[in-house]
């Protein structure tokens, strides 16, 4: 069914009205506790960005959200603002399953650090001990013809991409999709973007790329992370779907996490606007109704605002939650820390490369987060320590180890993504 604006409006405004108290088990603020949350944040700052939101989720600007703070172990503010489904009258809730794109990565980065925990992989490892098809990548390197035309000459690699390389996007490998390049382009004319094959076939395709960059050179976000995927299928024995439910979203109790909706719970997909409200092109995600032919590591999971918050308590608790070890605390310091040094990231911030530093001014990227260097730098603020990362369709979250501090923003609008990210970044570190 198809809503009117008016209908739309009152309808944001009264999900508002009845989602303004806290979840159970927290206080209210007001009076009592001198507008301060038990986590001592500030709660008219945090109305504030609740009033933001559903102002411009009645506004058009955005379909709807879901907003879960958790500090000082305990949820301090969760709200579900907004609509589920712009094409129809129900409300956002907090259990909306959202397309989380490459949020999926920690969950494999992790996934991949166990199989290092149970000395079945090495980071130090050429990725060609565990996927053979990987070995001897050839460099991508743009020169002219005598013509001045721009071609595109194969040379050997001075080195080859380890596992590390892959978790810390420092394998030369590159997305088809994001920015333009000789080596871009033969993504797409090979079909490695927008795959329909397996994790197996895909790994091998891609395994007859050129590589963009020398590897451990550069910063570059790519399909490094779907690569792992194939390595875990290949080192496991098992699928990727299979392995991420055995060893981490069944004992995390991530149970509305995968790559796919099952048909139970397909009234309670997010869904974007079909027209970007500011591009006015069509808005086309990925379909998450049917299990998928290939469980893409790098951007084809979905997942709840609560169960990606256990996801990230889990990290936060230095890899374990609620009597369950998924990690070594040493590994979850190491994955939480730089991985690149300022040699890599000064390179990677230089003009022409092909994506941009998408980590930004202030950060690094240790194996599968942004990682927080520096307390300046960035537009926005933050603890040094503090972990992040976010996914194509809207959603982002971000763990502060100094503050205790987990926060989780998840909606379907891709358009608008980077606004939201930074308003809500903004707001919530505002409400200290």
């Amino acid at each position: 069914m198809t809503i009117s604006h008016s209908t739309l409006r009152r309808t944001l405004l009264a999900t508002f009205a009845t989602s303004a108290m806290l979840v159970a088990g927290c206080a209210t603020p007001g009076a009592s506790d001198g507008g301060k949350t038990p986590g001592t944040m500030n709660a008219a700052a945090l109305q504030k960005l609740d009033e933001l939101v559903t102002r411009d989720a009645a506004a058009g600007r955005l379909p709807g959200a879901v907003i879960v703070l958790y500090r000082d172990g305990k949820v301090v503010h969760e709200r579900a603002i907004g609509v589920r489904n712009p094409q129809a009258s129900s409300p956002m809730t907090a259990d909306s399953i959202f397309r989380i794109y490459s949020m999926s990565k920690p969950i494999v980065s992790v996934g991949t650090m166990m199989l290092v925990e149970d000395g079945k992989v090495q980071l130090q490892a050429p990725i060609s001990r565990y996927l053979p098809e990987f070995k001897d990548l050839k460099l991508g390197v743009e020169k002219k013809d005598a013509s001045g035309n721009p071609v595109l000459e194969l040379v050997p690699s001075p080195r080859q991409p380890t596992v590390q390389d892959l978790v810390r996007h420092t394998s030369g490998l590159t997305y088809g999709v994001f920015g333009k390049s000789l080596v871009k382009s033969e993504y797409l004319k090979a079909g490695v973007e927008g795959v329909n094959l397996s994790n197996t076939e895909f790994a091998k395709r891609i395994a007859t790329m050129p590589l963009a960059y020398v590897p451990g050179t550069t910063w570059e976000y790519s399909r490094s992370t779907d690569v792992l995927g194939a390595l875990i299928e290949r080192v496991s024995g098992q699928t990727l779907g299979a392995y991420l439910q055995q060893r981490i979203l069944g004992p995390l109790g991530m149970k509305d996490s995968g790559f796919h909706v099952p048909a139970d719970k397909l009234g309670r997909i997010a869904e974007p606007y079909k027209v970007d409200p500011d591009s006015k092109q069509p808005v086309n995600l990925i379909d998450i109704t049917k299990p998928p032919v290939y469980e893409s590591g790098g951007g084809g999971m979905v997942s709840t605002a609560a169960d990606y918050l256990r996801f990230c308590r889990m990290m936060l608790n230095g890899g374990e939650l609620d009597g369950v070890r998924i990690l070594s605390p040493k590994t979850v310091a190491s994955m939480m820390s730089d991985h690149l040094g300022e040699d890599v990231i000064r390179t990677s911030r230089i003009p022409g490369t092909t994506t941009g530093y998408l980590p930004g001014p202030g950060y690094g990227f240790g194996l599968g987060f942004a990682v927080r260097l520096a307390p300046g730098e960035s537009a926005s603020a933050s603890s040094v320590g503090e972990s992040n990362w976010g996914g194509f369709g809207g959603t982002a979250f971000w763990i502060d180890p100094k503050e205790k501090l987990i926060a989780i923003w998840m909606m379907q609008a891709p358009g608008q993504r980077e606004h939201y990210r930074a308003v809500f970044r903004n707001m919530v570190y505002g409400a200290f």
